[in-house]
């Protein structure tokens, strides 16, 4: 396993595609931590609600890298499903997720196919009954972790108070997070806050413009150094400052150049290293 993981941290020394990240300039051993991040295994896209074979096979090879790998811990960054509300695709998820290693905590992240694209109060209850809460907040060797629920963000008219609920919560744990010192503080969520800049107009594939500035002049005010989203089937990586804004590609069905996938993040006591492994390319 010790070979695994040096291979993937000097992996971005190999000959590779210009959107690769650059190197880290220390030995894998220097790492606080590395986790994994899997996103929009979306059962039930593959076959448009028919079937989920191909996500089953898919996230079973994932599953089988995270148990090899052993990370601190793994985060699912939404679309756990395709369709809101189907058992039958959330038990399929849930099954193969109980197969990785009871020590690796798994964190998954509501997305906009797990609670509508407009979350009402039983499409949330839903997803928190099911899956466990849309929120959270962790700590792994002096670095805070933090997800929430972005389909709250985007459109928060049916949910009531949720959103302004969730605002709250978030900051006062980044309020938290700040002065207990981290030097690394990061956030999940489904949808990136921007694809290519952070002023970009509104779509489909980022948080609208009305709700983006808020948070981002948070996130900037607490030191958030990276946030890591879905959502997009692909892969994108932007900046807005000091603030990374990595979406990651599926572990589901692709939509873009990148095949079916995972990151590995590797986080330094001054920095935070990535890289996307397509599930053939993960090193044995």
């Amino acid at each position: 396993m010790a070979a695994a993981l040096l291979w993937l941290l000097l992996a971005p020394l190999l000959p590779a595609g210009p959107a690769d990240p650059p190197a880290p300039a220390a030995p894998e051993s220097e790492a606080k931590l590395f986790f994994i991040q899997l996103s929009d295994p979306q059962f039930g896209m593959f076959e448009e609600n028919r079937g989920f074979q191909g996500e089953t096979v898919n996230l079973t090879r994932a599953v089988a890298h995270v148990n090899r790998l052993r990370p601190a811990f793994v985060v699912v960054t939404g679309d756990l499903v395709n369709r809101p509300g189907d058992e039958a695709q959330a038990t399929e998820y849930l099954r193969l997720m109980r197969s990785v290693d009871r020590s690796i905590p798994v964190h998954s992240v509501a997305g906009n196919h797990d609670v509508e694209n407009t979350p009402t109060p039983e499409s949330l209850a839903w997803f928190r009954r099911t899956f466990g809460p849309d929120r959270g907040v962790f700590q792994h060797a002096g670095a805070w972790f933090l997800f929430l629920n972005s389909s709250l963000v985007c459109d928060p008219k049916k949910s009531g108070a949720e959103a302004e609920e969730q605002y709250r919560w978030l900051d006062s744990e980044l309020y938290r997070a700040s002065r207990s010192g981290a030097r690394q503080i990061v956030l999940f969520q489904h949808h990136p806050w921007f694809v290519e800049r952070a002023d970009e107009p509104d779509s489909y594939h980022s948080v609208p413009l009305s709700a983006r500035g808020r948070y981002l002049e948070r996130l900037r005010q607490a030191g958030v150094r990276a946030v890591f989203a879905g959502h997009l089937h692909r892969c994108a990586e932007a900046a807005d400052r000091d603030l990374a804004m990595v979406a990651t590609g599926p572990v589901g069905k692709p939509l873009g150049k990148e095949p079916s996938g995972l990151r590995v993040v590797w986080v330094f006591e001054d920095r935070i290293v990535h890289r996307y492994y397509g599930l053939e390319e993960v090193p044995q």
